[in-house]
């Protein structure tokens, strides 16, 4: 039996959760101050408004692996719907920040009254489960180098700001940051850092990193 074309995918347009969200007051955080942990877990959804947010999962024996960092307009603190006592997760300002915070209690009472929020915070989750898969899909199949690369084109993607010529200048992410990104030891994404460097992908300092993501996602597709 021959099949028929293969029907488009319907394009569903994003709900905007702030066209739906009153203003709440603005807190401020300084660089490096805990906004939850696991001994005052979250109780609330956070909007940045400025600045970056670091969420981390912490491990049994003390370990920090990084979740994401947060930038302007996004969401974080998702884990405040879930009752489940003590919890693993940590939010520090990655840099000074200003938040909007609605309680868990809120956000179900407004969406029980406006249920476009809750399909615009539905649909936030969706994007963030997608971009979780991938990554996990890259613990799966990719060696190290590969993994780094990857998540040094998206931080940049995410925090950089491109340059007239195609590269992208972010801050300096410390080598102990990516590692607990890339889930391995400092001294591995160092090496892997300073061979980077040498083959001309990127250019970093204590000041800035500059990032060549077109050459690096050439080199991405040779490793294939």
């Amino acid at each position: 039996m021959v099949s028929g074309p293969t029907a488009a995918v319907p394009h569903v347009p994003l709900e905007d959760p702030l066209a739906h969200l009153p203003c709440s007051n603005v807190l401020e955080y300084s660089k490096g101050q805990v906004i939850y942990d696991r001994n005052q877990p979250s109780s609330s959804i956070y909007l940045v408004i400025e600045g970056k947010v670091k969420v981390c999962h912490l491990t049994n024996d003390g370990h920090e692996v990084v979740v994401d960092i947060y930038r302007t307009d996004d969401f974080f603190g998702e884990s405040a719907f879930l009752s489940l006592g003590q919890r693993s997760e940590e939010a520090r300002a990655f840099e000074d920040a200003k938040l909007m915070a609605w309680t868990a209690g809120e956000i179900e009472a407004l969406a029980a009254k406006q249920p476009r929020l809750a399909v615009a915070l539905l649909q936030v989750m969706a994007q963030r489960n997608v971009e979780l898969t991938n990554r996990i899909e890259s613990f799966s199949i990719d060696d190290i180098s590969r993994r780094l690369a990857r998540t040094l084109i998206r931080l940049a993607e995410r925090m950089g700001t491109t340059e007239h010529d195609g590269t992208i200048r972010l801050i300096p992410l410390t080598h102990e940051l990516l590692s607990q990104y890339v889930g391995t030891s400092r001294e591995v994404v160092t090496l892997h850092m300073n061979r980077f460097r040498r083959q001309g992908y990127l250019r970093y300092s204590r000041k800035s990193m500059i990032l060549y993501p077109s050459a690096f996602q050439d080199w991405l597709q040779e490793q294939r």
